[in-house]
């Protein structure tokens, strides 16, 4: 079973037993999420698209962590202004383990 879900602004093709890194969502690690916004539904080589999203599909995940990822260096320079700034930044996201799919 396969299944598109939305969050976050993107989307993720996910089934049972995946675990993946989404957009930070305030929830305690351990608590339960669910998913309504599913794009696309596959099981048994039949193949349902929404429009836009499918009907009474939900897609049920449990939160694994909350985190940061490594930094990424942010370094802005003009030679001849004698200009030089130097951020850095790490993104939060959560990593989520997807339970089931329902219909």
């Amino acid at each position: 079973m396969l299944a598109v879900i939305k969050t976050g602004g993107k989307q993720y093709i996910v089934s049972p037993g995946d675990k993946i890194k989404i957009e930070k969502i305030d929830k305690k690690e351990g608590s339960e999420i669910t998913f309504k916004e599913v794009l696309l539904l596959e099981k048994v080589k039949k193949l349902e698209i929404g429009e836009p999203l499918v009907k009474k599909a939900k897609v049920i995940g449990k939160i694994l962590k909350q985190g940061k990822y490594k930094k990424v260096i942010i370094f802005k320079y003009r030679a001849s202004k004698r200009y030089k700034v130097k951020k850095g930044h790490r993104q939060p996201f959560t990593e989520v383990e997807v339970l089931k799919i329902e219909i």
